[in-house]
């Protein structure tokens, strides 16, 4: 678990940032420092089942189970300091886990930011997927590690991928705490099986890319038009864009939870 700043209050509610699929707390990269240079507010990141500090341990195949991992994580903090609810931060897979969690722990959840995130029925599956990237997607499989993460990188940055100290580092820590092709296969299953039925009890905002080659932006609209939320898209970064551009993101994830606080 990474923690910055002091230990929360009642009016000073942590954030609590989640990734996407067989991503750990480590791949926010600058995004932590930039959010707490921006913001009072504690910023939190846990690893869910089968990734990070938990690749050891079995991956769900639901939404509900990965939520549930991280989700235990927070309890235990939230007893240590007395912290009340969490404003979640979402990037993909984690975005279902936040809107999982918000609809069967209202009472928990300050806000929700989904970053490029999607979910049946309201896309379809080969934009909740981009259809033109099952080819790249299915050689992960057979890359070795270090080139799966040069080619991870590839599909879900727009300009990151080209700079050799990022790929030394998710090098790196994929051989530190490296995510079985088991577990990737169980988190994908449950992202597949994610529904979203109803809207969520808590300010919530969209954020997305045009530029996404992994999902489809569209994904976005819908969510933002389902759930009747604010959506701004950044022109030019990738899937990741904590990656690509961790000042835009940043800037507009401390505007929305400055304001819902």
């Amino acid at each position: 678990m990474v923690l910055t700043s002091e230990p929360s209050l009642p009016d000073n509610m942590p954030l609590l940032l989640l990734r996407g699929l067989t991503r750990e707390q480590r791949h926010w990269g600058e995004l932590v420092p930039k959010l707490t240079e921006k913001l009072p507010n504690p910023v939190l990141c846990f690893d869910f089942a089968g990734a990070g500090e938990l690749y050891q341990q079995r991956s769900p195949t639901t939404i509900s189970g990965l939520r549930q991992s991280v989700r235990s994580q927070w309890l235990q903090h939230k007893s240590a300091q007395k912290s009340t609810r969490v404003h979640l931060v979402a990037l993909s897979l984690g975005g279902m886990l936040a809107t999982d969690w918000a609809l069967a722990y209202p009472d928990e959840v300050a806000s929700v930011t989904l970053i490029n995130s999607s979910a049946r029925p309201l896309a379809p599956f080969y934009q909740r997927l981009r259809w033109q990237q099952y080819a790249a997607i299915a050689s992960l499989f057979w890359l070795s590690a270090a080139n799966r993460e040069q080619r991870i990188l590839q599909l879900t940055s727009a300009r990151a991928y080209q700079n050799p100290a990022i790929v030394a580092n998710w090098q790196r820590w994929q051989q530190q705490q490296p995510v079985s092709m088991a577990n990737a296969l169980r988190q994908l299953l449950a992202a597949s099986r994610f529904k979203l039925l109803q809207s969520l009890p808590c300010p919530t905002l969209v954020l997305s890319s045009q530029a996404d080659q992994l999902v489809n932006p569209q994904c976005s609209v819908a969510l933002a038009s389902f759930l009747q939320a604010p959506h701004q898209q950044h022109r030019w970064a990738g899937h990741d864009i904590a990656l690509d551009d961790p000042n835009w993101l940043a800037a507009h994830i401390a505007a929305f939870v400055s304001k819902t606080a």
